[in-house]
């Protein structure tokens, strides 16, 4: 077992073993008694949905979605484990576009100077849609400065658009995913990805749809990607279905090319239901690289649907990358 793993199996006592399509089920010749669910402890035991987290050279940081009167949270932690929630905002001017109240699901990751570029969502002061801009800073924790006096991703015939995500292929160029907000308006939702520019701060050719929603368990979205490259397949994972329900979950799709086509995987990687309900609509994750191997961070409800706190789990991934292995113990 890897260190972070032994530090998530002190505070998860569980082990969930989760191949992508393929349900793991126990036999007996008798039914046993029903227990009682036992929800996994919150990393993060507060509002703090859509987990972003970066390396940093002090250790990790995690950003999130508005919470408490700060645009952008962030976190610090040295271990992925304990965490340390900041009471200073990391984007704490929003430019001129943006209206307060609805900043979500922010992605920070670092360009090639050494210093960071954010992305986020935010409600598009004219028309009332969502829109992404950008936001630079030296510092990992910021505070970011917006650029541009308008957004940089803003499709309103398509409904807006949320959930960026920065990826970085091996030779250097950089690309941004997000997701078309169609849901508002009856439209389909697709992921999709373009260049960026070198600072990463416009975009630098047009946008190729990825995934939109297609399989039962996603119902009326897709949304939230998140794009890793390992042995040569790239791994989209993604949420769907009602953010608010017990029925969001993370999926995943494959692909041998960037730019697809990709293979959805027809069954959650991890949901309510395939976590024995230890997870509440997990959901809104990132894949985060430690010297240890991936992890999985993400959110999930708490008891009474009150707040989204974010938990962890070891991501291990099969030779082929149509499975995958998630626990907490070996």
């Amino acid at each position: 077992m890897t260190q972070v793993a032994k530090k998530f199996a002190s505070t998860v006592a569980a082990s969930i073993i989760l191949a992508l399509g393929v349900g793991v089920v126990g036999c007996s010749g008798e039914a046993e008694p029903e227990a009682t669910v036992e929800r996994a402890p919150f990393l993060i035991d507060q509002d703090f949905a859509d987990p972003d987290v970066v390396h940093g050279d002090d250790g990790y940081v995690a950003f999130a979605t508005e919470n408490q009167g700060a645009n952008v949270q962030f976190a610090t932690s040295t271990d992925l484990v304990t965490w340390d929630v900041s009471t200073d905002d990391a984007l704490p001017v929003l430019p001129a576009w943006a209206s307060a109240g609805r900043t979500w699901a922010p992605d920070v990751s670092e360009r090639a100077d050494g210093s960071y570029v954010m992305y986020f969502s935010a409600e598009h002061a004219d028309s009332g849609r969502q829109c992404i801009g950008s936001a630079t800073s030296d510092s990992l924790t910021g505070p970011y400065v917006a650029v541009g006096a308008e957004p940089m991703i803003c499709p309103l015939e398509e409904g807006g658009a949320i959930d960026p995500a920065a990826f970085v292929d091996d030779d250097g160029s950089r690309f941004l995913l997000w997701k078309n907000d169609g849901n508002c308006c009856e439209l389909d939702t697709w992921i999709q990805i373009a260049p960026v520019s070198a600072d990463g701060t416009q975009l630098a050719g047009p946008a190729t749809r990825l995934v939109m929603q297609t399989e039962a368990w996603e119902g009326h979205l897709v949304e939230a990607p998140v794009l890793v490259e390992r042995d040569g397949t790239y791994v989209l994972l993604y949420s769907a279905n009602d953010y608010g329900s017990e029925d969001y979950a993370i999926g995943a799709a494959t692909s041998p090319s960037l730019l697809g086509p990709y293979e959805k995987l027809p069954d959650p990687v991890l949901s309510t239901s395939s976590a024995d309900d230890r997870y509440i609509g997990p959901g809104g994750q990132d894949v985060v690289s430690t010297p240890d191997g991936d992890v999985l961070v993400f959110h999930g409800w708490d008891d009474l649907f009150i707040y989204r706190g974010i938990a962890a789990l070891p991501l291990d991934w099969e030779g082929d990358m149509r499975s995958v292995r998630l626990s907490t113990t070996d």
